[in-house]
């Protein structure tokens, strides 16, 4: 049996970093093993293309949700990375580390140390932000940070000029000192190129004689002995294998992998694991709960001007795009077109933002297709800090079963209120005057929408899941908790989770950048080494929030 110190199961966000990290020095062996294949496709490396490596078998679990109660019976769509750099290599590539305050409700939820200012230097560690490093901003590390075009389109600066005539707060960074308000969005392009975890952390890595990669490999489970992580075993063209850790195995297989993967060990809730037909190694309930996702919707409207990308869809104008692309790498391919955001509060009372924007110059779907004839625009808006919780579920012991996946979106009341003011509250920012000269007829959720009842029936059919799943092995010390606060898991030696599914609680803004910083703060810890410093910074909240929430002139409400 070949053994190794550290076994990394997954490479995706998590898994590069921590691939990286501990093979840094040469002392350790290190083997890190992903089901998927090569990363190296130009729709995978090309911005613009996100749509396509989401939506592709080759490259993405295609995870369905069960039938969501609350969202009219609807499946819900749950693509996770299957490739070298996972889901950072279909993501969106949006970089939004989230609000301080996010993080110091993960120390209060019992994850020690993993406050704001513990996790800032992290966050800097990782960066290579494109405008300079400062207290806030990181600009030496190996992940590429940028805004893309730097809002050339003039729908960007009038969205963001809308907010601020909406009342809210101009940001110039929301990753910085103040991420409430509207400002340039942030995204992980490094030199017009997709900077995914593979990419930045993993390549420069697997020259290394000490760090194996093997793709093709699916893990079928952990291997025990008494309370004791050994190894694992796993199939890989055609055979099964065996590998021991001499140190640990580190499960970084994701959200929806994660757990399944300790549930398919033997470890898990007891009733769920006898229904699956697994034995029971190590009774741990919380594994698969707390399930917690982003929904949004898309506020499209028609554009008066032919300015947007409705007008780049055609066959010779993506051909013209690609072409650049490969000749230059700038241009519209080398964004993901998400250039300009805002993030806002949904009602008196929120501490911190809890609603997000992103802006797109076209009006289509996630997945590429036209929304209508003609030019458009729409903004991505969604109640960033849902109470609804869920769970993933083991279905049997086969590893390629896909496991039970229920998010029970919106079955909280505050979810449901949470949803009308991103329709209000977003008819008002768009109804300012920075847009009077682009904004045409609503399309949707359409004028008609307008009561309570209106607005919750067009969100149970229209939300869509903004691809965040998380929380659902988190970091703590409570009954739920499937971590402790050095990430290893409760009641086992040997075995760790290092990924977003151990987020106590889901932050306000995309999840690349804080999986990222979890990964780079757990090695560290995995590595025996003295965290960084904690960096005690001022977090900016806008001054007389209830009156900014209001628009400074009177509000020129959509019909």
């Amino acid at each position: 049996m070949k053994r190794f110190d550290y076994i990394i199961v997954g490479a995706g966000s998590a898994g590069c970093v921590l691939a990286n990290r501990l093979s840094e020095d040469g002392r350790y062996r290190v083997l890190l093993l992903e089901t998927g294949g090569s990363d190296r496709s130009i729709f995978i490396q090309m911005p613009t293309a996100l749509s396509i490596p989401m939506n592709t078998k080759k490259y993405a679990w295609q995870f369905e949700t069960e039938p969501e109660p609350h969202l009219d019976g609807r499946r819900m769509h749950c693509p996770r990375g299957k490739v070298l750099g996972g889901s950072s290599s279909i993501n969106g590539m949006v970089y939004v580390r989230g609000h301080a305050g996010d993080f110091d409700e993960w120390q209060q939820a019992g994850a020690e140390g993993w406050d704001y200012a513990h996790c800032l230097p992290y966050f800097k560690r990782a960066e290579q932000w494109a405008f300079g490093g400062d207290e806030y901003r990181g600009d030496e590390g190996p992940l590429g940070v940028n805004n893309g075009n730097q809002m050339q389109n003039p729908l960007y600066q009038a969205f963001v000029d809308a907010g601020v005539e909406a009342g809210y707060d101009a940001t110039a960074d929301y990753n910085g000192r103040q991420q409430e308000g509207f400002g340039p969005m942030h995204m992980t392009v490094k030199q017009g190129v997709r900077s995914s975890s593979a990419n930045a952390y993993l390549r420069p890595a697997m020259a290394r004689a000490n760090l194996t990669v093997q793709t093709g490999a699916l893990v079928h489970k952990v291997l025990l002995e008494g309370k004791r992580a050994v190894g694992v075993r796993f199939e890989r063209a055609g055979k099964m294998e065996e590998v021991r850790a001499d140190k640990e195995v580190i499960l970084s297989a994701g959200p929806i992998g994660s757990p399944h993967l300790l549930q398919l060990s033997g470890i898990g809730n007891p009733d769920a694991l006898k229904q699956a037909g697994i034995g029971v190694l190590h009774p741990l309930p919380g594994v698969g709960e707390n399930l917690q996702d982003h929904l949004e919707f898309y506020f499209q409207f028609r554009c008066q001007q032919p300015i947007t990308l409705n007008g780049k869809l055609g066959l010779w104008d993506k051909f013209l795009i690609g072409s650049r692309w490969l000749l230059r790498k700038d241009g519209l391919g080398a964004t993901n077109h998400f250039e300009s955001c805002g993030f806002i509060r949904s009602k008196a009372g929120v501490p911190w933002p809890d609603l997000q924007y992103h802006f797109l110059p076209a009006a289509m779907r996630y997945d590429g297709r036209e929304a209508f004839a003609g030019h458009g625009f729409q903004v991505h808006i969604g109640h960033n800090k849902p109470r609804s919780r869920g769970q993933v579920a083991v279905r049997s012991a086969d590893p390629r079963e896909a496991p039970a996946i229920r998010f029970n979106y919106l079955s909280h009341p505050d979810d449901v209120e949470g949803f009308r003011a991103c329709v209000r509250l977003t008819r008002e920012i768009i109804g300012q005057p920075a847009l009077d000269a682009y904004r045409g007829e609503e399309i949707q959720p359409g004028a008609s929408v307008q009561s309570d009842e209106q607005i919750d029936a067009f969100v149970r059919s229209a939300v869509e899941s903004a691809y965040h799943p998380s929380c659902s092995c988190k970091m703590g010390t409570d009954a739920l908790a499937v971590v402790d606060p050095e990430t290893r898991v409760h009641g086992l030696q040997g075995l760790r989770v290092v990924d977003s599914s151990i987020f106590p609680t889901i932050p306000n803004g995309n999840l690349n950048a804080p999986t990222l910083m979890v990964a780079e703060r757990a090695a560290d810890l995995i590595l025996g080494k003295a965290p960084l410093a904690a960096s005690p910074v001022e977090v900016g909240l806008a001054d007389h929030w209830q009156e900014k929430q209001r628009p400074r002139a009177p509000v020129r409400a959509l019909a």
